[in-house]
Parts: C-alpha cells; sequence; structure tokens
C-alpha cells in the first residue's frame, strides 16, 4: 500500500484529557475545532465523550453538527466565532451554543432566537474575537438577564507562564466579568496549567489533549508512518530532487517514500527533518515535494517497507521545531489521504 498510515492512540487521548481534568477543580471541557485537531472529530469526541467529556468547544457551525451528530443530543457544543449570518437553522435545529462576540451577533441572536442557549465571549487583550469593554458595558445587563451559559476570554500568551500579558488579561478579566453571577472560563491548555487563579467554572484544553505542548506531560496521540515506494543507489556527487537540492557526499542509499506537502510535510521541512527507522535516524534529504520525499537510510542495515516520521522517536513538536512552525500547524496539516486508524496501548 502507497498510503501513508496516521495510527491515533485513543487511549492516550483521554488520559491526556484526564490528566489536564485533574489540574484544577472546575468542569473540563475539550476544544474539538479542525475536525478534532486533523485526528477526526467523531472518533474523538466519543472518546472523549467516554472518558466523562460533556461540554465540546468548536470553531464554526458546520463543526458543530458533526460533532452533534458523533455524540448525539447530551453534550453542549460552543461555538467559537458565535452566530453568524446564515447559521440559525443549524443552531436551532442542532442545538449548538453559539459564542456571541459582537453587538451585531447578539442582534441577529435574539432576534432569531430570544430563548435559545447562548455565552458570551469577551475581548480581554488579544484583539481577536469577542466584545469589547466598551461594547460590553452597551449590553452586559441585557445579555446577563438572558441568562448566558458562559462568559469566557482567550488568554494571548499562556504557553509562555512568565509573559506579563497572562497578568494583565486575568485582571481584565476579573473587571470585566466579576460579581456577575455567571459561569466563567479564561483557561485553555496553557491557562489550565498556569494554576486555579485562571480555572474559574471552567477550563476548555485543545492541543494538550492530543498530545501538544505546552503540556510536557502529555503521552504521544499520534503516530505517521510513510512507506517506501522505491530505493536507489548513489554515487557520491550524485545529486536528488527539484534544483538538485541535495548532493550525495558520500555513496548513498535513498529511498523514496509516498508524502509531501499536500500531506502536510511543509516544505520547509527540505532539508531539515529526521525520518526514524526502529531507533535509527534517517535524515530527509532534498526538497519535500507535493506526494514525495527522498531519505537517506544508507546507515540502515535493510530496506525499511516504511519509515516513521511522528512516533515514540518525534513528538508533532519536535517536528514542528525543524520546519520553524508550532505543533498545532503540523496537527492540523495533515492531508485527507492518510490512512487513518484506531489503535491501543
Amino acid at each position: 500500500m502507497s498510503t501513508a498510515t496516521l495510527s491515533i492512540n485513543l487511549e492516550a487521548l483521554t488520559a491526556n484529557w484526564r490528566a489536564l481534568d485533574q489540574h484544577t477543580h472546575v468542569e473540563t471541557a475539550a476544544v474539538v475545532k479542525a475536525d478534532g485537531y486533523g485526528l477526526g472529530s467523531a472518533r474523538v469526541c466519543r472518546a472523549l465523550a467516554a472518558a466523562g467529556c460533556k461540554r465540546f468547544f468548536v470553531a464554526v457551525a458546520e463543526e458543530g453538527a458533526a460533532v452533534r451528530n458523533a455524540v448525539g443530543p447530551g453534550p453542549e457544543i460552543n461555538v467559537f466565532s458565535g452566530h453568524m449570518r446564515g447559521d440559525t437553522d443549524m443552531i436551532s435545529d442542532l442545538q449548538l451554543t453559539p459564542m456571541l462576540n459582537s453587538l451585531d451577533q447578539i442582534t441577529r441572536h435574539f432576534e432569531a432566537l430570544p430563548r435559545h442557549p447562548f455565552g458570551i465571549q469577551l475581548d480581554t487583550g488579544m484583539n481577536r474575537l469577542g466584545l469589547e469593554w466598551g461594547d460590553w458595558a452597551k449590553v452586559a445587563e441585557f445579555a446577563l438577564s438572558q441568562r448566558p451559559t458562559l462568559l469566557m476570554s482567550h488568554l494571548a500568551c499562556a504557553d509562555d507562564p512568565a509573559h506579563p500579558m497572562n497578568a494583565y488579561q486575568l485582571d481584565v478579566f476579573r473587571q470585566m466579568t466579576d460579581g456577575l453571577g455567571a459561569p466563567r472560563s479564561l483557561a485553555a491548555t496553557g491557562g489550565t496549567l498556569l494554576g486555579p487563579e485562571y480555572h474559574f467554572d471552567l477550563c476548555r484544553p485543545g492541543i494538550g489533549i492530543y498530545g501538544g505542548l505546552p503540556f510536557a506531560n502529555a503521552r504521544p496521540v499520534v503516530q505517521v508512518d510513510l512507506p517506501v515506494v522505491q530505493t536507489r543507489s548513489l554515487a557520491k556527487g550524485e545529486v536528488v530532487g527539484y534544483s538538485n537540492a541535495w548532493q550525495a557526499p558520500r555513496p548513498s542509499r535513498i529511498a523514496t517514500v509516498s508524502a509531501g506537502y499536500a500531506d502536510g510535510l511543509i516544505r520547509a521541512m527540505s532539508g531539515n527533518a529526521t525520518l526514524w527507522h526502529a531507533d535509527t535516524p534517517c535524515p530527509l534529504v532534498g526538497r519535500v515535494s507535493m506526494d514525495l520525499i527522498t531519505v537517506d537510510i544508507t546507515d540502515l542495515p535493510e530496506t525499511p517497507d516504511a519509515l516513521t516520521i511522528l512516533g515514540p522517536q518525534q513528538t508533532v513538536d519536535d517536528l514542528a521545531n525543524t520546519a520553524g512552525t508550532i505543533g498545532y500547524e503540523i496537527l492540523t496539516s495533515l492531508g485527507r489521504r492518510y490512512h487513518r486508524r484506531t489503535v491501543t496501548g
């Protein structure tokens, strides 16, 4: 088979969620946007629901529909982008809870669905989503009278515990919400690890569930094995790939491997990444192309059927570092061509 295999350890995923839950004395939800960070929201949500998760967060209403189809009528599904034009029927029919971000969204929601559950997202300095302080002051009394399920904001720098922005946003969030009587949430994965003062009534980890930083104690969730399509022997001085990007410094054995930037192996990995055969590192040489990469297997005693790019020897964050990016991008870029399978242990 020339299709790469993406193995998903759901036991590790639920163990990570439980471990993050144990960091707090409040409810722990799960962020499952971007199709469960690329792993498949249906399988991820079912596993987390079985582990005790009762609330999920998605980016857009269409993602909420997929989660509702997977988990059924019980869990609450919150939509970060709020109540967008054209989403009303989906929000109503599937009992999604929009996190309202603006005066326009508040107007839209209460004109269309006046008795439907909702939350409010507040901007505490990230300047991305949410009501700014002045707009919140205009609508707070009315919004609170309608009993929002949650008031939330999002930390910009929680992956750096020493960053002063964390304390600043905590202070602003408290000033905007203290004494209002509504449930509150500020912490994603990084905020969960910052400590109890950031926990409020609900934490909503994302990347840490999937094995990524800043949850350094997370169990690896993903392994990616790439099939070897062809091997060849090169003399010293021969070149490999587009633009002759790599020249053999010695007689070499090169494996052509089935995966490329169409599969989320971004071009910045060219000449930088490492693949593995058991415990033996094998450098990626030459450029990443759309469907193929080339790997130096000269030091292997045998020709492998596949090489591992994510696994016990290399986490998503390790691989991200070689490409100058973050683990989030690696996970969510893994393409549709992978054969996804679940594993245990």
